[in-house]
């Protein structure tokens, strides 16, 4: 008999999630898939107590010690690395893997399975992580006040602005900043759930369903968009600018993993080069545009020119109560939903990291 990997297991789960949505259904169905996994990993699991009192520790300081490793959930990291070279100082302790995993359900998945150390999201998979009991904590903060998404349409609909979307089937992936700019958009529309229907995808199927017309709209990135548009805009499918802001992009870590001093060395270093990572692209947008959009994702340099538009640049929060108050509402409004259970969103931030990414870049990127 095979074994799986994690991740194909996960893929397989959200394949089976689609059929309809029931609230906390898909979210909780995750869950206990990921909660079985942990007998996939050889490692064992860190006493509860022990991991609560070193997250009480001051951040452990120097260098980690020789042969320290993580592996990092951080593609588009690990490919500013690639394009700014000796720009920016290398790593100080190994990257064991770099884990093919961006989706919030896929860095659950190997978080669980002991299969990445930190990754890169939004702020969305770590409240999912906390519903299903995942101890995962926050170490870094970028904001991006400006809208990112768009809300594209299937080839051959009449959907032209907001209020089109009642009696629609909207894409919704739950433990993903795709959902939660969805969700927004519904209340400042004022539509309610129940004025529209919402099919439970992971969001790497949103442009198989656009494009099979399972639904109506889903939420997309601008790569994703930009791509799209080119194939089926012709077919009529149109791209409506989202209003609402998913405004951080964070680093997140499982306690366990940071109740180790080492790890919690090279985690800061890491934080160092993803602060200088985005910094760099953003100063050098023409090379990173060819290096990302053209060269490695095959869009036109007009494409990416589009993207680069809706692009933020680097702002760096020196306090993370914005953070924290957004986190908030953003629980709130899903919890409302009946998506999560209600909690305090600074439950989800190691303070002891706060402001850390702003001190590795130039003050005009913090605040």
């Amino acid at each position: 008999m095979t074994t799986q990997s994690p991740l194909n297991q996960l893929n397989q789960l959200t394949q089976t999630a689609r059929p309809g949505l029931q609230r906390r259904g898909f979210l909780s169905l995750a869950g206990g898939a990921l909660l079985g996994m942990t007998a996939l990993s050889a490692c064992a699991t860190a006493d509860a107590g022990d991991v609560a009192k070193a997250l009480k520790e001051p951040l452990a300081t120097g260098a980690p010690k020789a042969g320290t490793s993580l592996k990092i959930a951080g593609r588009t990291t690990q490919l500013q690395l690639e394009a700014a070279g000796s720009a920016i100082d290398p790593l100080s302790f190994k990257v064991e893997e770099w884990i093919n995993a961006t989706g919030g359900p896929e860095v659950i998945q190997a978080f669980r399975a002991k299969a990445a150390d930190v990754a890169s999201n939004a702020l969305i998979p770590p409240i999912q992580a906390h519903d299903i009991k995942l101890d995962t904590k926050v170490v870094a903060v970028l904001e991006k006040p400006k809208p990112t998404y768009v809300f594209a349409t299937a080839p051959g609909t009449d959907i032209k602005s907001f209020a089109d979307f009642k009696g629609k089937k909207l894409a919704f992936s739950q433990g993903q900043a795709q959902g939660v700019v969805l969700l927004r958009t519904l209340d400042t529309a004022g539509i309610s759930y129940d004025d529209v229907e919402l099919v439970a995808l992971p969001s790497s199927d949103f442009l198989t369903a656009l494009q099979g017309k399972q639904v109506d709209v889903a939420v997309l990135g601008g790569l994703d968009s930009a791509k799209y548009i080119d194939d089926y805009g012709r077919d009529g499918a149109r791209a409506i600018k989202s209003e609402e802001v998913d405004l951080l992009t964070i680093l997140w870590a499982p306690t366990a993993v940071l109740a180790d001093d080492n790890n919690e060395r090279a985690i800061q270093d890491y934080i160092r080069v993803w602060a200088q990572g985005q910094v760099w692209a953003w100063e050098n947008s023409e090379k990173w545009k060819k290096h990302y959009y053209v060269d490695t994702e095959g869009l036109s340099p007009e494409d990416a020119d589009k993207i680069w538009e809706s692009t933020n640049e680097p702002l760096f929060p020196k306090k993370w109560d914005d953070a924290a108050a957004w986190g908030q509402q953003t629980i709130d409004l899903i919890a409302k939903g009946g998506f999560v259970k209600k909690f305090d969103a600074d439950e989800l931030f190691d303070r002891r990291f706060e402001g850390l990414a702003a001190t590795f870049v130039d003050a005009k990127y913090t605040k």
